[in-house]
């Protein structure tokens, strides 16, 4: 980079063919080109990733972009927008994965510091500045941005504990029946049907006791994947417990949902499955209800009527569809 003054909007600094991690990417921000200049080739030297912006208004647009630089230091006074501003205006975002910014200021004025801090810096560092300060304070940054990485990964890995099936990826019986719940209430307010199906796997049982659970499971994963294949991307699929699973069908009538059931029950059968060593047919048996089959749209009570139907189904001899009778 020459010292001109020419500096494009966004402009990357530095080798970028090693894929540096996030926490080694940052965004420098200030209008005076020495100082831009000299920031560049510091960091660029540290191994840093360097985003240059010569306004306030440059820094903002690439903060707004996606990937954006995790790392910022931006200087406190710039045309357009400058740094505390660009502060406020990231923390009302509240945007993950946050954005620690460390402030250039050629001021220690307690006063000028306290205003950077309120707004949203994480840190400031005063020009004229040591490069060991600036370099450890980077590296604080670093640590923090590490820090909320990994809360960010265990409160996803919470978060998919509490609302996901960990045998078959579905949504569990808890977010599988919150979902129909949802679906109901909608539907009421417009006057639309919400169907539902209950399938339950034929002779489960013998699988595990023939082959192990590890097969079992194995056939409960292919299980999964066949009906998520099986049915449109607004429909919702979630294991009810075992060998059952429940499938929502929001705007389906019962004919509609008899169809989709029938579905549910091909994608199954339709080819065998492989489970470790053993070549497994697997079928399912099929109940099938929609809520205007219903007095009132009561989740327990749809259930109970899909449910009631399904074990008409396999008192007809499984790998089959019933339809419940009408709650009326």
């Amino acid at each position: 980079m020459n010292g001109n003054g020419n500096h494009a909007h966004g402009k990357l600094i530095g080798d970028l063919a090693h894929n540096p991690p996030p926490d080694k990417r940052i965004l420098v921000a200030d209008d005076h080109p020495s100082t831009l200049e000299q920031l560049c080739e510091t960091l660029t030297e540290w191994g840093y990733s360097v985003v240059t912006a010569a306004d306030g208004r440059q820094a903002w647009a690439v903060l707004q972009q996606p990937g954006a630089p995790r790392l910022a230091l931006l200087d406190r006074r710039m045309p357009g927008l400058d740094g505390v501003e660009i502060c406020r205006r990231v923390r009302q975002q509240a945007q993950e994965p946050y954005i620690y910014i460390l402030l250039l200021t050629v001021s220690d004025q307690e006063q000028q510091i306290a205003a950077g801090l309120q707004s949203g810096a994480d840190d400031y560092i005063v020009k004229p500045y040591h490069l060991d300060e600036l370099q450890a304070r980077l590296e604080a940054g670093r640590r923090i941005l590490g820090i909320q990485h990994r809360l960010i990964e265990a409160r996803d890995r919470l978060q998919s504990q509490a609302t996901i099936d960990s045998v078959t990826g579905l949504w569990n019986r808890g977010m599988i029946l919150e979902f129909l719940r949802k679906e109901l209430a909608r539907a009421h307010r417009r006057g639309d049907p919400v169907g539902l199906a209950v399938l339950d796997l034929d002779h489960f049982k013998s699988i595990n006791d023939q082959h192990g659970h590890p097969v079992g499971d194995t056939v409960l994963r292919e299980t999964g994947e066949r009906l998520r294949e099986a049915v449109r991307a607004y429909d919702a699929i979630g294991r009810y417990g075992g060998d059952e699973f429940i499938s929502v069908h929001p705007g389906c009538s019962w004919e509609d949902t008899a169809h989709l059931g029938e579905r549910l029950r091909a994608a199954l059968s339709v080819a065998p499955m492989i489970a470790g060593s053993a070549l497994l047919q697997v079928t399912a048996s099929v109940g099938v209800a929609s809520s205007d089959m219903l007095l009132a749209p009561e989740p327990a009570r749809l259930v109970f009527l899909a449910d009631a139907a399904l074990y008409t189904a396999k008192r007809a001899g499984r790998d089959r569809v019933e339809i419940a009778r009408p709650d009326r």
